[in-house]
């Protein structure tokens, strides 16, 4: 008899251990995936595929000592209303961020900004919907649009990133335009098409995004 009580006695002591152990474990321990949603930017167009962007990025958040799980869910040629579309089915359920990188495709199109802006709209009160904390990455139209389109499509992005309270990066393009030049005047960093960032540009781009991407980080494991 004595034998089980102390059998039993130290069963309960085990079980109140592992009891403690899980109540105290940290947050951040929970993995973190994040969806990169965006269109051929982000999906690597043109390039190997551990030069894009996806890749590139998840060496640099490893290099940086971040366990994290980035999905590719760029589409070439996608616009704004594609990446409505398909956001539901893109967020499954353990992803827990998301980057939004859309809108370029619009611009190429010459799609009335409303169009867009009720477009990512919808993407991120999806997002909302279901708690998914994002960073949403802008995009500005070019001059030869006329005034009255660039001046509305450039305000999609922060206008909606303050409504929605998403983490915001200006650009996609800022780790090449920070000395003031466009993509297209940075040939060593370009492809051929003046369009898509080569290899070397799109690692000059993750530096940029990468420390974004770690505040999203941040955010997820509060």
């Amino acid at each position: 008899m004595r034998l089980f009580r102390y059998g039993l006695n130290r069963l309960r002591g085990k079980m109140l251990a592992a009891l403690i152990f899980v109540g105290f474990s940290p947050a951040y321990a929970e993995e973190v995936n994040i969806l990169a949603l965006g269109d051929s930017l982000t999906q690597g167009y043109g390039l190997l595929e551990q030069d894009g962007f996806v890749p590139q990025l998840r060496n640099w958040l490893a290099d940086k000592g971040h366990d994290v799980r980035v999905v590719n869910g760029g589409v070439s040629g996608d616009t704004t209303a594609g990446g409505l579309a398909r956001v539901e089915w893109s967020l499954s359920p353990e992803i827990n961020g998301m980057i939004v990188t859309l809108g370029g495709n619009d611009l190429l199109r010459g799609i009335d900004p409303a169009v867009s802006r009720a477009n990512l709209q919808g993407i991120l009160e999806i997002a909302e919907e279901r708690g998914i904390e994002v960073l949403l990455i802008g995009m500005q139209a070019p001059g030869n649009y006329g005034f009255s389109y660039k001046k509305q499509f450039d305000a999609i992005y922060p206008e909606l990133s303050e409504t929605y309270a998403t983490l915001y990066m200006e650009s996609f393009f800022e780790g090449l335009t920070e000395m003031g030049q466009t993509p297209a005047e940075l040939g060593a960093f370009m492809q051929p098409d003046g369009i898509h960032p080569n290899a070397e540009g799109v690692k000059r781009i993750v530096e940029k995004v990468g420390p974004n991407v770690e505040l999203l980080i941040e955010r997820l494991s509060r």
